[in-house]
């Protein structure tokens, strides 16, 4: 009996050593509050840019975006509010490069008959350090809700949702023909173009986007409609080679299959929170953060936020996950609106 009980502690001894030496096992976490976004909203995107974060968007009721431009600064642990941006639009691609951020695609208002989202081909370059606005060359086709990251100094926008090809819609709304798309285009910021690479297998909108070791990674978002209340979610996660302009085998698929999150890269892994979900006899918001380890191929289910949004910005500044606003409710019915001024911040790094 007493080897037994000998053998059983050594087992469990190396059974935890296992765990606790796997790769992505996250050992601690620490979440905490920060100052709350000064204008609560759902549909806002976030940025880090040179140890700040730059959160964009807005959408007010009647699908009016608001155009908002806030920087947070965590040194000080304030907000500051900076110039709207010059074309209110909604569900931008959102990515940086070299200091300067980059806001591509989205939908707008339409200036008359019913409200709607109207996709849009324009793309921007804020410059954070001068509060000011540039005018780039338009992407190749309109589109909204699309991911957008950085490789060797191009940016890469891929899926959103748009019109389908001939048609004689020009808005995108729940009960109106429209898909979700599989584009893939890359712009150089040297020469101000784009181009038109293969498209991403599994067409879809409201994903999460990384680089990983030179590969770009989709994971999650939605299917068949821009709209939760007419799409599925996916939990599809596919790789794509820029060097070769290949899209790969399909990976591991999301624990929590989702649209609408907030996301971020840290030491070679993709971290995914928030979300929302809708089926015929529910809907709901998540809490939920999960990181994907592109090396072991594999999820990793992480404590979740102390408050469950979609819509809401997020990024990653020195190992920090910051996760602001966006709404508790899933959806948009009249009346169900609940905009959060919330900004937690979980620590990556912690010990």
């Amino acid at each position: 009996m007493l080897f037994i009980n000998k053998c059983l502690r050594i087992f469990i001894g190396l059974l935890a050593a296992t765990i606790l030496l796997a790769p992505g096992f996250v050992s601690a976490q620490k979440l905490s509050r920060a100052a709350p976004f000064p204008e609560a909203s759902e549909e806002l995107y976030g940025i880090g840019s040179s140890g700040k974060f730059y959160v964009f968007g807005g959408l007010a009721a009647g699908w009016t975006p608001k155009g908002l431009v806030y920087e947070y600064d965590p040194a000080s642990d304030k907000w500051t509010k900076k110039k709207n941006m010059p074309q209110a639009s909604h569900h931008i691609g959102l990515t940086e490069l070299n200091g300067r951020i980059y806001v591509i695609g989205g939908f707008i208002k339409p200036a008359t008959g019913p409200t709607a989202w109207e996709p849009i081909d324009n793309v921007w370059e804020y410059d954070p350090s001068a509060d000011s606005w540039k005018a780039l060359a338009a992407l190749p086709k309109k589109r909204g809700a699309p991911a957008a990251a950085v490789h060797d100094g191009k940016i890469y926008a891929i899926g959103g949702a748009g019109l389908h090809p001939g048609s004689k819609e020009t808005v995108v709304h729940p009960a109106r023909p429209h898909r979700a798309l599989g584009t893939n285009e890359v712009y150089d910021p040297s020469a101000n173009t784009w181009k038109t690479l293969q498209d991403m297998p599994t067409a879809r909108n409201h994903g999460a986007i990384g680089v990983v070791n030179n590969k770009i990674y989709y994971l999650g978002g939605r299917i068949g409609n821009a709209f939760i209340t007419r799409a599925s979610n996916t939990d599809i996660v596919e790789v794509y080679d820029p060097a070769t302009d290949q899209w790969g085998p399909l990976l591991a698929p999301m624990i929590t299959p989702r649209s609408a999150v907030a996301w971020g890269t840290h030491n070679n892994r993709i971290y995914v929170a928030g979300g929302e979900q809708r089926t015929s006899t529910f809907q709901r918001t998540f809490r939920a953060v999960e990181a994907y380890d592109p090396a072991a191929n594999r999820w990793i289910a992480l404590p979740p936020m102390e408050f469950p949004r979609h819509g809401l910005a997020g990024a990653i500044i020195n190992g920090k996950f910051h996760l602001v606003s966006g709404d508790a409710a899933s959806g948009g019915a009249p009346g169900t609106h609940i905009d959060s001024d919330v900004h937690e911040v979980i620590d990556l790094d912690a010990k």
